[in-house]
């Protein structure tokens, strides 16, 4: 005998979220009336960056992003799948609010170390449960300041670890959880991705905020000098150039340390030169990056592939940026002269001037182009021809680049040193055309 398979239950329209068709789990009203399931419409609102309701297209304005629990509807639903013999959803927690993050940074502020561990590693579990607790933990007042202060209290202390028992801090700092204080606030500001405006409100009300994260990036935890770098790289977006024109050298010189250190992840050192990249052009920076190192670095991380692989998107990302970096030291005198003396920095940029997109190629023409113009001793026009620059200057030529500009720039450096380089058995058919 056939056993009758069950109906499918039909679950009421009114329990159903407009966005997920899915039973709703944590009812949430907005201000135009319409309920959702409080995920759906926060990804709508905050990670879809839309501004009115889905169903009745209306303006949500400021007041309107911040939904109201449907306690209602949600005891509803509990009844009706209780009734219907459907597994009932959990009962949410009752979202955190700005009073709730007041208090724990209150109680943080009161207490003493224990208390103000504990306090952090409240917050940090808040942040980590939800985008809604990170913006109310960002939108807190004096949150994102309580963070920053003990950061900047701790920071010169952490440093002087340093001279300690490498060994012996390495295994504390670097355990799961975080064990000091500067380095549990670090990461929940890292984990809540302040906003623009957050960021100038903390360089405005700080001062010396770029000298703690320099400070940072001398920590012995990778963890926190992967936050710092994350950190300086959103904190630089938010500057102005007058600002970016005065980092000081101790700053410079911590991202340049931060592209050499192999033990963070090629992501860490993709973000290290994009601050490099940001901080070059303005003021005496690039020479403060060239004294510090940077060219050898950027030649190193070149000859490595981008420290990530060749075959790997990352890596031939890594290449890119590396190319746009060096193409900003070499505006300089200085930055010019430390990539002619490196054994293998010629060569090198001109590998990169075939093998990269055509952001990469430009930059890595550039470059040749600044040193062919500015730094072409007889020694240093030799060095071109014996490591194969002048070859793959006539390649661009020939088998053409995506864009002009390299091109050009290729055959202006044939044309400039055509008298040095015409003797050259694989050019010499070639220059024939080029004035001698």
């Amino acid at each position: 005998m056939e056993r009758s398979v069950p109906a499918p239950v039909e679950v009421p329209k009114f329990f159903v979220c407009p966005i997920s068709l899915e039973i709703m789990r944590d009812p949430v009203t907005l201000s135009s009336g319409i309920t959702y399931d409080r995920d759906s419409i926060e990804r709508w609102v905050f990670n879809g960056g839309h501004g009115d309701c889905p169903v009745t297209k209306l303006p949500l304005g400021a007041s309107g992003l911040e939904p109201t629990p449907n306690h209602t509807l949600r005891r509803l639903i509990q009844a009706w799948c209780a009734a219907q013999a459907v597994e009932r959803f959990p009962t949410q927690r009752p979202p955190v609010d700005a009073y709730r993050v007041a208090a724990i940074v209150d109680e943080a502020n009161r207490g003493g170390q224990q208390e103000l561990l504990a306090s952090l590693r409240e917050l940090a579990d808040i942040v980590g449960e939800s985008d809604r607790n990170r913006r109310c933990v960002e939108g807190a007042p004096g949150a994102v300041e309580f963070l920053v202060s003990v950061v900047k209290k701790h920071a010169a202390g952490t440093a002087k670890l340093l001279v300690g028992s490498q060994a012996e801090m390495y295994g504390v700092l670097d355990s799961p959880k975080a064990s000091s204080p500067e380095e549990a606030a670090l990461s929940i500001l890292h984990s809540v991705k302040l906003s623009e405006e957050s960021l100038k409100r903390v360089l405005d009300g700080s001062d010396d905020f770029l000298d703690t994260l320099a400070s940072v990036l001398r920590w012995p935890s990778y963890r926190s000098r992967t936050y710092g770098i994350h950190l300086l790289k959103a904190a630089l977006s938010a500057m102005t150039p007058s600002r970016l024109s005065s980092a000081s050298t101790e700053l410079v010189e911590a991202v340049v340390r931060v592209v050499t250190d192999r033990t963070l992840s090629p992501k860490a050192i993709k973000v290290a030169l994009h601050v490099l990249c940001r901080l070059c052009p303005w003021g005496r920076n690039r020479i403060k990056a060239v004294e510090a190192g940077a060219v050898a670095a950027l030649v190193e991380l070149l000859l490595n592939e981008g420290y990530g692989g060749s075959n790997g998107r990352g890596g031939k990302r890594t290449c890119e940026l590396t190319a746009v970096a060096m193409d900003h030291l070499c505006g300089c005198a200085e930055g010019r002269l430390e990539l002619v003396e490196h054994p293998a920095g010629l060569a090198v940029v001109a590998r990169a001037a075939t093998r990269l997109s055509p952001t990469g190629t430009e930059s890595a023409v550039r470059t040749l182009h600044a040193v062919a113009r500015h730094s072409a001793t007889p020694a240093v026009l030799q060095e071109m021809l014996a490591v194969g620059v002048v070859a793959r200057l006539l390649y661009l030529v020939q088998a053409g680049v995506d864009g002009e500009r390299p091109r050009e720039r290729a055959r202006e450096m044939l044309k400039m040193h055509a008298r040095v380089w015409r003797g050259s058995p694989c050019l010499a058919s070639h220059l024939e055309s080029y004035p001698c």
